[in-house]
Parts: C-alpha cells; structure tokens; sequence
C-alpha cells in the first residue's frame, strides 16, 4: 500500500464542506454534492454540485459535473477550477443512469 503525505490526502467527506469556485469568472458554482469515480481504475473522475434553483422550489437546473482535469487547487475551504458554467460538462442527473 502506497503512503501519501497527509497534505495530499483528502477524503470524500471532506469535499462536501468546500464550496467551488471557477477562476475564470469569479462565479461560486455551489458545493460539492456526489463524486464520479471510475471504478476500473479507483480513480475519482469528476466532481458533481447541484445546479441552482430557477425559481423558489419549482425545480433545479442541471448539475454541473467538473472533471478532475479542471480542478486547480484545493484549500481548506474552497476548491478552484477553470470549469465554466456555460460550457459542456454539465448534465442532467438521469444521464447518470443511462446506458453507455
């Protein structure tokens, strides 16, 4: 088993507290809902947090899914990525359980 620095280590749990930000707009995307991970390799893929709400309570947009790639740098309490809300990474949860 291989020992990573206690730094680099950060468990699935943990994520949930911090809130993402994208660096390219400067937009707070929310916080981090549900994780993807591949499960041939073990490797996290993606990090998923809810769209907003359009309205009060009459539904929710798309989650924005945030690939591994796009994440910058991970702090105490946020986590920087260079996605952006208008791009094509986002998806509707039913995707999720559809067939590849």
């Amino acid at each position: 088993m291989q020992d990573f620095p206690q730094s680099s280590c950060c468990r699935i749990v943990d994520l949930r507290c911090k809130e993402v930000i994208s660096v390219c707009d400067g937009s707070r995307l929310g916080y981090v809902n549900d994780v993807e991970i591949d499960t041939c390799s073990g490797r996290l893929v993606a990090i998923v947090v809810p769209g907003r709400a359009k309205l009060r309570h009459l539904g929710r947009r798309e989650d924005f899914v945030i690939p591994w790639d796009a994440i910058c740098r991970i702090g105490d309490d946020i986590i920087l990525t260079n996605f952006s809300p208008g791009c094509e990474h986002r998806r509707d949860k039913r995707d999720f359980f559809e067939k590849k």
